[in-house]
């Protein structure tokens, strides 16, 4: 069963990859290019809910991210958010921090709060066709 923070960020349209406990989401508002949402399937509402087996599979769907990101944002710093405010299903926004810009599909994105916190309301806002696009060119491009 999907939560409702999924759905939110737009799952099943924003998915990139899927663990077993996890789920890796385009993040529709773009802080920074490529930034993702990380929503754990599990149902628990804190972080100390999550069953051993979440935990356990936090690690590859954290190596499959990196590895993405690194690769198509060539990011200098990476950030896990775990706000949990408005959605309370356990998730974190994952934000790949850089100094300058990155382009995609037509599009710049500047890290506006780089070197310090994440500017969260400064962002580029996808259409949902935009974002399931990016969700896509990531999907195709997850490590094995």
């Amino acid at each position: 069963m999907t939560n409702a923070t999924a759905r939110k960020f737009g799952y099943p349209r924003t998915l990139v990859a899927e663990t077993q406990h996890w789920l890796v989401l385009v993040r529709p508002q773009q802080p920074t290019y490529g930034a993702l949402v990380l929503v754990c399937k599990d149902e628990a509402t804190a972080f100390s809910d999550l069953s051993a087996e979440a935990m356990a599979d936090l690690k590859p769907a954290v190596d499959g991210i990196e590895a993405l990101l690194r690769h198509t944002v060539a990011y200098e710093r990476i950030n896990y958010l775990m706000l949990m405010m408005v959605d309370p299903d356990v998730h974190f926004h994952v934000l790949p921090r850089y100094d300058g810009e990155r382009e995609y599909g037509g599009k710049t994105f500047k890290d506006a709060g780089w070197p310090g916190p994440p500017a969260l309301a400064s962002n580029v806002a996808l259409s949902e066709e935009e974002a399931a696009a990016l969700a896509a060119d990531f999907a195709s491009r997850w490590p094995a």
